[in-house]
């Protein structure tokens, strides 16, 4: 328990395999975590459901990426329950300058409609956060991380712990020491988060469909 974590300090934390979570927004005091059974999504094993595929091909919407990295943070920390507070905010605005922490926008009507926001070390992504204020936008943001983190040659998305949401798309839960071992294989990585492309969505879906 701790309420003065470093960005280094962080960051030794996740190369461990541990994170830290707030108990709530108010509470400044942060908790690390070292879960029995970690959650994944293999990044070979994604899966697009029929209904966001007719969503993706629509393409009404605009992706970016680290063009809105706070206004993502505060969409996840926007509800009534959160783990989010003000020395993890000051953290992950230090983490985003130094070129470890990295967003992923969707856009809708020109307004912040999903994001996704994570930690990058070697080729580990660490999933923070997501969030959707027009439906699947989510969904949408988390199907073209994947796409970005295969470009890119990531082979770990950690997503701490797995919903029901992130299980319909492909997450599982794996065994401490298993996740510790796939960290150890990502972390001598070099990988680069911003060198990838975002592509069409009908490019998105066949890259999906070819590798899945």
């Amino acid at each position: 328990m701790t309420d003065r974590l470093s960005a280094e300090l962080l960051l030794a934390g996740y190369a461990q395999g541990i994170f830290p979570m707030a108990e709530s927004r108010d509470n400044p005091q942060l908790h690390w975590f070292d879960p029995a059974l970690r959650g994944i999504v293999p990044l070979d094993k994604f899966h697009i459901s029929r209904s966001l595929a007719k969503v993706i091909r629509r393409g009404d919407y605009s992706i970016s990426t680290n063009a809105a990295f706070r206004g993502v943070v505060e969409g996840c920390a926007d509800r009534d329950e959160t783990w989010i507070n003000g020395p993890l905010f000051a953290l992950y605005d230090q983490l985003h300058a130094a070129g470890f922490a990295h967003s992923l926008e969707v856009w809708q009507d020109g307004t912040l409609a999903g994001g996704i926001f994570g930690i990058t070390l070697g080729g580990a992504f660490f999933g923070e956060s997501m969030f959707s204020r027009r439906p699947n936008a989510s969904k949408v943001a988390l199907a073209y991380l994947v796409d970005r983190l295969r470009q890119t040659g990531f082979c770990l998305l950690d997503t701490q712990y797995i919903t029901p949401h992130l299980a319909s798309m492909g997450a599982v839960e794996v065994t401490r020491n298993e996740y510790r071992a796939r960290l150890a294989q990502a972390l001598p990585r070099e990988c680069d988060f911003t060198s990838g492309a975002i592509p069409a969505p009908q490019s998105l879906l066949h890259r999906m469909t070819q590798t899945s």
